[in-house]
C-alpha cells in the first residue's frame, strides 16, 4: 500500500504521476530526450542502462518496465535481459557498452565513484563525449525516478510478462503521452 493516497489502479511512477501532473510532466520530458531523442546510443542501449540503474537500485517497476522496452528494441527474451543485469560483463553486449555500464554503476553509487580510467576505458572503447555525459545522466536521473517510485511505496505487477507486452507500446509511443497517467 502506498505511503500517500495515490490513485488507484496506477503501477509504479504512474500512480504519484496522475497525483502531481505538474511534476510528471517535465519529468517525462526529462526521459524523453534521455531515453528516445536523437543519440549516437541506440534507444535500446539507453532502456538497458535505465534498467541496469534501476536493478541495481532494486526497484521492481522500473527495472522490469524499462527491460520491457530494452527487450522490444533489442529483439532478445527476458533471460537476455537478467542476464545483463547480473553481470554484464559476461554479455553479449559491446565493449563500448559494458564500459559506459560500468560508469553508469559508479554513478548509483555515487557521482564521485567515477574514476578517470573508466571515463579514459570508455573513450577508447569508442564512447564520445555525448554518450559519457547521457549516461551519466540517464544513470543519475533513474535513482531519482527509482527513489520517487519506492519512496512513495507504490506497487508493481509481479507478472513479469507483463512489462513484456508493454514494451513495444512504450516504444513506440514514448513518456510525452500524459493520458496513460489518467
Amino acid at each position: 500500500m502506498a505511503h500517500i493516497n495515490l490513485p488507484e489502479g496506477l503501477p509504479g511512477i504512474r500512480g504519484p504521476m496522475a497525483f502531481r501532473p505538474q511534476t510528471a510532466k517535465p519529468l517525462n520530458e526529462l526521459a524523453e530526450v534521455l531515453l528516445r531523442s536523437e543519440n549516437s546510443l541506440t534507444r535500446g542501449e539507453r532502456e538497458l542502462i535505465a534498467t541496469y540503474i534501476s536493478s541495481l537500485n532494486d526497484c521492481f517497476y522500473c527495472q522490469h518496465a524499462h527491460g520491457g522496452i530494452a527487450q522490444h528494441y533489442f529483439q532478445c527474451d527476458i533471460n537476455y535481459i537478467d542476464a545483463v543485469k547480473k553481470d554484464f560483463e559476461s554479455t553479449t553486449i559491446s565493449i563500448k557498452l559494458k564500459s559506459l555500464l560500468s560508469i553508469a554503476a559508479s554513478v548509483q553509487k555515487g557521482g564521485k565513484q567515477v574514476t578517470p580510467q573508466q571515463i579514459e576505458k570508455a573513450k577508447n572503447q569508442g564512447a564520445t563525449d555525448f554518450e559519457i555525459h547521457d549516461t551519466v545522466l540517464i544513470a543519475a536521473a533513474f535513482c531519482m525516478f527509482n527513489r520517487y517510485v519506492d519512496g512513495l511505496g507504490t506497487w508493481a505487477p509481479q507478472e513479469r510478462d507483463i512489462y513484456v507486452e508493454r514494451g513495444p507500446r512504450r516504444a513506440q509511443e514514448g513518456y510525452l503521452n500524459f493520458d496513460l497517467y489518467k
